[in-house]
């Protein structure tokens, strides 16, 4: 029986880890499992493109010198073996470490996919199956993207992280796959959580390798704490709503003249449990671009005109692009028009136009520095012109309004708007789309043939008695 909290009303913990704990594969919507199966294709192709990136590079140097070598967990593309924490740490920056994995942004932003490596970490330690594995996922996104509702106004608004409330995700997804019991998933979380508030500034002013590092952080820290739980380890019930919990001591912040508050029932109605419900995953986006954030609807406009009318470069004598006021003022000013190193060029809109619509499409490989440097492109840029539209300004954020009118040489125009990028639920990326992604960023890391294998074995999770082979196939062959 359960211990009942001091308080005369549940605590909110409680009712996450009743939830959780008794949740089972059975009760999915195949929806929610293809959407997860989906999010690890696209996690997973990520992850291969990140394992190149310096701070990825250290983290692997660093624990091979803390260690490591033996244990039950398998780190991406290197095959080093760890203990479930530390993997599921290098696995979940690998997906994080290029800013290219899944979005969701509600009074709070959050990227679910940090999370879901500590899950994977400890599936392959414990020996278990693709079915733990999509449940314990389509767990991480439910209570991550809840919590990232809650806020009025979100955490971010006054100075803090995300990370912050990642911690109260990544151990209900952990402690899932160890099978905890109700009253030790609600230690977990109250381990997790005391130990991982970040502030903000991990992602302001000037970014340092921390900005990809402290949401798998959260996730490593769920790892940890669902494995001390298991054993024993107790941890406060009273985190979330209780005394001196997240909202208590958010409570004295004054935003706009109000305390800050959260919806602390809006985080536990209608949890999902049967075949029939809605599952959050499914209202996450994904980035089908490794580009900033507000270039997405204007390149999709583009690429979609592009396609549906057959457009070559050498055809185009004008593209006009409408977008909000401060896309245009990010994203056309006048030395956008001349990068020269991938930073600038990921943040320039008439670079990423000219690419995409001489290249067919726009992938880290379109970020090259040689690519970046040909002066192919340059005539091609300048024929973008970036203006803002007023009407647009009204319909962000939940739009993102962009139109595209392509000129050829012949004197015809074609337009399209786009309100919400490629990517987003409402214009979801296909398995096709993710492919593209996936082979752009682990083609050269681990060769095609085995994306095509990686393709083949994700897409059919749910069919796998344990996960050696995911492992094996996301190994460099040396």
């Amino acid at each position: 029986m359960l211990h009942q909290p001091s308080e005369s009303k549940r605590l909110l913990s409680h009712i996450i880890a009743e939830w959780a704990c008794s949740l089972k594969y059975e009760h999915l919507s195949p929806e929610a499992i293809q959407a997860a199966k989906l999010f690890w294709f696209d996690s997973i192709g990520c992850a291969l493109g990140g394992s190149q990136q310096d701070d990825a590079r250290i983290l692997l140097k660093h624990y091979r010198a803390m260690g490591g070598g033996k244990g039950g967990a398998t780190a991406f593309v290197s095959g080093f073996k760890a203990n479930p924490v530390d993997a599921a740490f290098l696995n979940g920056h690998m997906i994080r470490a290029m800013d290219y994995n899944d979005i969701y942004w509600k009074a709070d932003p959050c990227h679910p996919s940090d999370l879901i490596a500590a899950p994977l970490a400890l599936c392959e330690s414990e020996g278990l199956s693709g079915k733990d594995l999509v449940l314990a996922t389509i767990i991480a996104y439910e209570i991550e993207m809840r919590l990232c509702e809650i806020g009025r106004p979100g955490v971010r608004e006054y100075g803090w992280h995300h990370a912050t409330l990642s911690a109260f995700a990544a151990p209900v997804a952990a402690g899932r796959v160890v099978n905890l019991t109700p009253e030790q998933m609600v230690s977990a979380i109250g381990i997790s959580a005391a130990r991982t508030f970040c502030p903000g500034a991990v992602t302001a002013g000037k970014l340092t390798n921390m900005k990809n590092t402290v949401d798998p952080w959260a996730g490593r820290m769920g790892a940890e704490s669902a494995l001390l739980a298991r054993e024993g380890f107790s941890g406060p019930e009273h985190i979330i709503d209780g005394k001196e919990g997240l909202f208590a001591v958010f409570k004295h912040v004054q935003y706009q003249g109000e305390p800050a508050t959260f919806d602390g029932e809006a985080l536990v109605a209608d949890l999902p449990d049967s075949p029939k419900s809605h599952y959050r995953i499914l209202d996450c986006g994904m980035k089908s671009f490794p580009i900033e954030a507000l270039s997405h609807a204007p390149l999709t406009a583009m690429m979609k005109t592009v396609k549906e009318n057959n457009i070559k470069a050498g055809d185009v004598k004008e593209i006009k692009v409408e977008v909000i006021a401060r896309a245009a003022d990010i994203l056309g000013d006048p030395h956008k028009y001349r990068p020269d190193s991938k930073e600038t060029a990921d943040h320039s809109l008439p670079y990423c136009m000219a690419v995409g619509l001489v290249d067919g499409m726009v992938t880290p490989l379109q970020f090259r520095e040689e690519r970046v440097r040909d002066k192919s492109l340059i005539p091609i840029m300048d024929k973008v012109k970036v203006v803002a539209n007023q009407e647009f300004e009204a319909l962000f954020p939940k739009f993102q309004p962009s139109r595209v009118t392509i000129t050829t040489n012949d004197g015809k125009s074609h337009s399209t708007r786009v309100d919400v990028p490629k990517g987003d639920p409402r214009d979801p990326m296909t398995e096709d789309e993710i492919a593209v992604k996936f082979t752009a960023l682990g083609g050269d890391v681990i060769g095609k043939d085995q994306c095509k294998k990686l393709q083949k074995l994700i897409m059919s999770l749910e069919t796998a008695e344990k996960l050696d082979g995911l492992f094996e196939l996301t190994t460099a062959r040396a």
